[in-house]
C-alpha cells in the first residue's frame, strides 16, 4: 500500500498549477542537487521488480558508483552493473490450509513488500501517516473555524459517486454554499461535470498516486476560497484500500457501495468500511436485475463497523435521496 511505498508523492497536479511535478529517471545526475537515500558499500542501489505470469520475480539491480568527494557538484556517468536474481512463488509465505491460499496481511505491518522487513515497513507507514495526520489536523482546525462541513466520499471506481454527487448538489445549491474537490489520477472530467451544476470545483490529479492526502486538500481549498458555513465534498480517487488510511481533515468518511459490486465488499475491504461513518448503498434501481442480497450486505458492513449508518439510494431515480439529504442537514446543524 502507498503508506509504506510512498507511491507517486511527486506526481500530483492541481488545477491552476503551471507545472506538472513528475518524475523522470535519468542516468546523468547532478549531485549538487540530488541525494541518494539508500547506499550499499558506498554505492547507490536501485531495485526494479518485474512480475511475470508464471509466478517468477525478476529483481533488477542497478548499482551506481559515487562521485569523488571533490567533484560532487559535477555531473558524472554511472557505472552500470546488473545482477539477476530469480525467486519463485515457492519462496513466498504460505499459510497452513487445505488450498494453500496466500495471505500477506498477517505480519505486524499488515502488508508486504519484497526486500523490506515488517518492522521497517511499519516504521515507514508510521512516518508517512504521522506527517499526513499533522497536516489533516491543520485542515480540520481551519474548517472548524469557518464552520465548514467536510465529507470525504470514498468508493470503488464506477460506484456512481459523481452522479450521486451531482444529483445532491442540484438539490442543495440553492440552500447552502457548496464546493467540491475532485480526485482522479488523470483528466478533469469529473470536475467539469460538477461545475455544470453551477457549484465550484477543483480537480486534483494524483498521477500514479491512488488517493488524496491532506496536503492536496490544503492546496485545493486555497484555490476554492471557501465561505463560512458551507459544505465541502471531497470525492476521493476510486479505491477501497489506501484512502481508508489517509485523514484529509474531514468530519466524516462516506462510503458509496454500488449493488453491482457484490454484498461481500465490506468484508473484502474492511478497513474502508470500518473508517466510514455512513454507507450509501447506491444503484438500488438495478436490484430487480441482480442477484444481490441487501440484508446480507448491510449485515456485512455492520460486522466490520457496528456503528455504520446505511442509506439505500438511487441517484438516477431519486429513491432514498430525501433520507440522504436529511442526514446532511443533521450534520450541518450539529
Amino acid at each position: 500500500m502507498c503508506s509504506t511505498c510512498g507511491c507517486a508523492s511527486r506526481e500530483r497536479k492541481i488545477e491552476g498549477d503551471d507545472h506538472h511535478h513528475g518524475h523522470d529517471h535519468h542516468h546523468d545526475h547532478d549531485h549538487h542537487d540530488h541525494h541518494h537515500d539508500h547506499e550499499s558499500h558506498g554505492q547507490t542501489v536501485i531495485i526494479h521488480h518485474h512480475y511475470y505470469h508464471q509466478g517468477d520475480v525478476h529483481n533488477h539491480y542497478h548499482q551506481y558508483e559515487p562521485a569523488p568527494a571533490e567533484n560532487k557538484s559535477k555531473k558524472h556517468k554511472h557505472k552500470h552493473k546488473h545482477k539477476h536474481i530469480y525467486q519463485t512463488a515457492e519462496a513466498s509465505f504460505k499459510p497452513a490450509g487445505e488450498h494453500h491460499d496466500l495471505d500477506y496481511g498477517h505480519g505486524e505491518a499488515g502488508t508486504h513488500a519484497p526486500g523490506i522487513s515488517q518492522k521497517r515497513m511499519l516504521q515507514i507507514e508510521m512516518d508517512v501517516l504521522d506527517k499526513n495526520n499533522h497536516l489533516a489536523e491543520h485542515n480540520r482546525e481551519d474548517f472548524n473555524q469557518k464552520n465548514i462541513l467536510v465529507l470525504n466520499l470514498v468508493s470503488s471506481p464506477g460506484s456512481g459517486k459523481t452522479t450521486l454527487l451531482t444529483e445532491t448538489l442540484l438539490r442543495l445549491r440553492d440552500k447552502i454554499n457548496c464546493a467540491v474537490i475532485e480526485g482522479d489520477q488523470q483528466t478533469t472530467n469529473d470536475a467539469q461535470r460538477i461545475r455544470e451544476t453551477g457549484v465550484p470545483a477543483i480537480q486534483v490529479n494524483t498521477g500514479k498516486g491512488c488517493h488524496l492526502d491532506a496536503q492536496m486538500v490544503h492546496d485545493a481549498t486555497a484555490r476554492l476560497d471557501l465561505s463560512d458555513n458551507s459544505l465541502l465534498f471531497i470525492e476521493n480517487v476510486g479505491n477501497l484500500v489506501c484512502p481508508a488510511s489517509f485523514d484529509l481533515g474531514e468530519r466524516h468518511k462516506v462510503a458509496v457501495l454500488s449493488v453491482t459490486e457484490g454484498e461481500d465488499k465490506p468484508l473484502k475491504y474492511p478497513h474502508m468500511f470500518a473508517a466510514a461513518d455512513i454507507m450509501l448503498l447506491n444503484k438500488i434501481d438495478l436490484l430487480p436485475y441482480l442477484n444481490f442480497d441487501v440484508d446480507a450486505c448491510i449485515a456485512n458492513a455492520k460486522q466490520v463497523n457496528p456503528n455504520i449508518q446505511v442509506i439505500q439510494v438511487s441517484a438516477t431515480r431519486g429513491e432514498g435521496m430525501d433520507a440522504w439529504l436529511a442526514w446532511l442537514e443533521t450534520q450541518l446543524c450539529a
